[in-house]
């Protein structure tokens, strides 16, 4: 809204409009814009879950048997999900699809863990939203995400391509002068970082761009579902699920960046993404609006996330690298959602096995998701476990720590950028 405003001020020379023109300007404004909002806003909605909200008698078993958080108001989300709207409707083009994407993508999330949360708050049923339907929801996500990446003439790549200079033996990155819709992705560890999906499809001759395209948004659902559900289960700790996907957002926003600048994206080698680059503002809004909810969600919270915000915001984070084709480094940069999603099914797995050879169920872990592992005391589990500890570890040091192995991730997952 503003960016229009202000950039049809730009032809009658109003001072300051011309800032609305630069990225990283409208980014830091919405960084900026998103953590005041949600710092002033988030008070106020807590006392209003307070008021509507019934205590959870279930709450003290599903965190781990953690009685003072009895009562604790959830759908806290809803802060985040306010905080980066506003700034992206203010700040963003509202012509740019992949802006619209993501709005689109944080209302369809929210909508689906708000109507989670709202039946076990409001109707007292803990079982929440069915999980059919949930996966409805994802994997309806995941349609509109591809058949928009496909039918949208606005979302193309410029291919990198590298050619050695005979004269100096030094390897050139020139990008292809024509924009143009492709399977291709970004992928580590081999030559240009490229890797299209319709080369496994070569057999199917002129139909293998299209079979291209359909393995691709079978691979969108499911990045959608995984990731979304990854952090649905990483939240169980105060600053747990906002702590790691902020460090996400950050590490994707400079990815974004680089890939939506042709100088950098030479550089790097990696393929150039026109227009891409207003994600960055997204970005930026994600960033301050899970920091501003930091502020009341840190130990000890008076507030949980929920379904609300925490499918969002793994919802949020897999459409974003999806549209900047960097979901195949997700697998690194969300290691922590990957680890607590296959904890749970190693878990269920291995008692499961040991029950049908033994008769008796066992656990790999003390408690699932992983970190409950860390902090379940021992008295409160009846079933033997494999990996034990000496002693509990206190929640705010796991979510630290957590928090530690998200960076390094981060830090990993750019590295690999530079490595072929």
């Amino acid at each position: 809204m503003l960016y229009h405003l202000f950039h049809d001020f730009i032809t009658s020379d109003v001072p300051g409009a011309r800032l609305f023109e630069y990225i990283t300007f409208r980014s830091g404004f919405a960084l900026v814009l998103s953590l005041f909002i949600a710092i002033v806003i988030g008070g106020r909605i807590i006392d209003f879950l307070k008021g509507r909200q019934m205590h959870d008698k279930e709450r003290a078993a599903n965190e781990g048997g953690n009685a003072s958080k009895q009562g604790t108001p959830t759908m806290g989300g809803i802060i985040i999900i306010i905080s980066i709207l506003i700034p992206c409707l203010l700040l963003g083009k509202l012509n740019n699809v992949y802006m619209l994407l993501m709005i689109v993508s944080t209302l369809w999330c929210g909508a689906l863990g708000f109507a989670d949360d709202y039946i076990k708050v409001f109707h007292h049923n803990k079982e929440g939203l069915k999980g059919k339907f949930k996966i409805v929801g994802q994997v309806g996500l995941g349609l509109i995400v591809a058949a928009t990446m496909y039918m949208s003439p606005a979302i193309v790549i410029n291919e990198n391509v590298s050619v050695t200079n005979t004269q100096t033996n030094e390897i050139v990155v020139n990008h292809k002068t024509v924009a143009e819709k492709s399977t291709k992705t970004t992928i580590p560890f081999i030559k240009n970082h490229n890797l299209d999906y319709s080369m496994f499809f070569r057999w199917a001759g002129k139909h293998a761009q299209t079979c291209g395209w359909i393995l691709f948004t079978l691979l969108t659902i499911f990045v959608v579902t995984a990731v979304s559900n990854g952090a649905n289960l990483t939240d169980g700790m105060d600053g747990l699920a906002a702590g790691t996907s902020a460090i996400a957002g950050l590490a994707l926003a400079i990815m974004c960046y680089l890939g939506g600048n042709v100088i950098y994206a030479s550089y790097l080698n990696i393929m150039y993404i026109p227009d891409s680059s207003e994600l960055v503002v997204y970005a930026a809004a994600f960033i301050g609006a899970t920091i501003g909810f930091l502020w009341y969600n840190s130990f000890p919270a008076p507030v949980f996330m929920g379904d609300t915000g925490s499918l969002c915001l793994g919802g949020i984070i897999g459409v974003y690298a999806l549209l900047i084709r960097k979901e195949w480094l997700l697998v690194i940069l969300c290691g922590v959602f990957l680890v607590e999603t296959l904890s749970v099914m190693l878990q269920v797995s291995y008692n499961k096995y040991h029950m049908r050879k033994y008769g008796t169920g066992k656990r790999l872990f003390r408690m699932t998701p992983l970190h409950h592992h860390f902090t379940a005391k021992e008295e409160s589990i009846k079933w033997d476990y494999v990996f034990h500890l000496k002693h509990p570890v206190h929640e705010s040091k796991v979510v630290m720590r957590f928090c530690l192995i998200a960076i390094f991730l981060a830090v990993i997952t750019f590295v690999t950028l530079k490595i072929r």
